[in-house]
């Protein structure tokens, strides 16, 4: 997989940013960063578009830095020559993207028709931007698209918002959410650059979806583990669920047989995407441990602790 795509995966979120100044470049950049959202895609629909590419790439190495609305060739090499590390167009115009693969520039064409999918697995393509999404049928629409095209994945813009973004990222043929309600144009214009900030870790949040799965006690035998589970059976009806290394007291709390991590036990937080909670706490500074991952058939992570003890419990992550 390309390293680009990649990044954009982990991120989860792209910025459709458009800009009426270079000026407003920089400061909005550095917004995007601070709200952990290291991507922007920088659209063509100004002529501020290539000198505000040129910029951001230059001065925030750290931000990954795009171009969308891209509609010719000599808009992909304008924006290519300012620093954009990859194109998004809204159609699929065949002559742009073979361009682009040609010259090794990661490429994201609008698609939202099984001809145009199909256009862009020719190519080799296996991550498409469906546009409209939302006028295009939405989620239901990317399912049925799921069954003829099982290898292609989506990043689905147009229409997609704080409210139903979960919904688009909990599938998993969708890569990543494009969208612009984070970087309002209003927003930029007026220099609100802390309620940037603000929506962007709100979004982030949204996005990995962390809730409270279960506390993970360590226990000294699996004799203390199943009377404690008792316990919590007799005195408040969890319902008492054996296991091989752990024994449940209804899904809220779980009695390790041994001693696992954590010098207490454990915390499991539930996300809509391990993989990507992973990266997010990479970007911070918190590894995971990778002896501790397990993944599914198709190779993503499902469960995974990350290197990092509160009140002496490790910290598990869980899909949701």
């Amino acid at each position: 997989m390309n390293d680009v795509l990649k990044k954009i995966y982990d991120v989860g979120i792209v910025p459709v940013v458009k800009l009426d100044s270079p000026d407003q470049a920089v400061p909005l950049g550095k917004a995007l960063i601070a709200g952990d959202i290291p991507v922007a895609e920088v659209t063509f629909r100004t002529d501020a578009a290539e000198e505000s590419i040129k910029k951001l790439s230059a001065e925030l190495p750290g931000l990954l830095v795009g171009a969308g609305t891209v509609t010719t060739i000599d808009q992909v090499k304008s924006a290519a020559g300012a620093g954009a590390k990859f194109i998004v167009s809204p159609g699929f115009n065949p002559s742009v993207v073979k361009y682009c693969v040609d010259n090794g520039i990661p490429v994201t064409p609008g698609v939202n028709s099984p001809s145009q999918i199909e256009q862009g697995i020719e190519l080799g393509l296996s991550v498409l931007k469906f546009f409209p999404a939302e006028q295009s049928g939405g989620i239901e629409m990317l399912k049925a698209f799921a069954g003829p095209y099982g290898n292609v994945k989506y990043i689905p813009t147009g229409g997609v918002s704080a409210k139903n973004m979960a919904d688009y990222l909990s599938f998993g043929k969708v890569w990543a959410v494009g969208g612009s309600w984070m970087v309002k144009p209003e927003l930029i214009a007026a220099g609100k650059h802390d309620e940037v900030t603000r929506l962007c870790r709100e979004a982030v949040m949204t996005s990995l979806g962390f809730e409270l799965r279960h506390l993970g006690v360590n226990e000294p035998d699996e004799s203390a583990a199943l009377e404690d589970a008792q316990k919590m059976e007799a005195l408040f009806g969890f319902a008492l669920k054996r296991g091989n290394s752990s024994h449940f007291a209804g899904t809220g709390f779980e009695f390790m047989k041994t001693r696992y991590l954590g010098q207490n036990g454990h915390i499991a937080i539930g996300t809509i995407n391990v993989d990507r909670a992973v990266a997010y706490f990479a970007r911070k500074g918190i590894p995971s441990l990778p002896e501790t991952e397990k993944r599914d058939s198709a190779g993503a992570l499902t469960a995974a602790y990350l290197h990092l003890e509160i009140g002496g419990f490790a910290l598990h992550l869980a899909k949701k």
